[in-house]
């Protein structure tokens, strides 16, 4: 029976993988889009407890303080009773000594554990934020590769005369065709144009001519 959920198990994986592999060549880029954002989700929830981490780091830092000043007034206090003969407030002011004392040196590796934490947190946090950065200027880069083939695959289309059944080739062929016509039908009509002219000048010469031999 294990042996036979293993294989389920391995067949649900190896269709996985063939699926994310086949989505990934279809496009690429949506697949970094959605890593992109996995890693987006990951990164602010390590600033979320980052930002704890720094809350826990100062109220350790205070009551460190407190108990590092509470252990030295008690200390204080024991001196005077003691010199005072008061033996029963020297008790009690060495036994709170002791206590505050002892919660100095436990806040002290506390708070000496929490900024070592503290460290290693900013660190990873920094490092997944130059990994999220780097993912998004290879997003930018695929971009733009991506765009410039398809350019390129379309300016193709259109430039390739020998596809005939590609419509945006057909139509630049016709707009270059009509601008061949449009410029020969300019040109005859120049000439035409000119001729008349010449003709006209030539008639109005010999006529002059004409008249001046007369």
């Amino acid at each position: 029976m294990t042996n036979l959920f293993t294989r389920i198990k391995d067949t649900i994986m190896a269709d996985l993988h063939e699926a994310v592999d086949q989505k990934e060549k279809k496009n690429p880029i949506a697949l970094l889009n959605q890593y992109l954002r996995q890693c987006e989700q990951e990164t602010e929830k390590v600033r979320k407890l980052l930002e704890r981490q720094y809350v826990l780091k100062d109220e350790f830092t205070r009551e460190y303080s407190q108990a590092v000043e509470l252990a030295g007034k008690r200390k204080y206090q024991a001196e005077i009773a003691s010199k005072a003969g008061e033996m029963e407030l020297y008790g009690f002011a060495s036994a709170e000594h002791q206590q505050y004392s002892s919660r100095v040196e436990r806040l002290g590796a506390s708070l000496e554990q929490v900024k070592n934490q503290l460290c290693e947190l900013e660190r990873k946090y920094e490092e997944m934020k130059h990994k999220l950065k780097d993912m998004q200027i290879r997003r930018l880069e695929l971009m733009g590769r991506e765009n410039v083939t398809r350019a390129n695959h379309r300016m193709n289309q259109v430039l390739d005369s020998n596809t005939d059944s590609n419509q945006a080739s057909s139509r630049f062929q016709e707009i270059d065709n009509y601008l061949d016509r449009l410029e020969h039908q300019v040109n005859s009509s120049y000439y035409r144009d000119t001729i008349d002219v010449r003709i006209a000048q030539l008639e109005k010469d010999m006529k002059l001519e004409e008249s001046k031999s007369i």
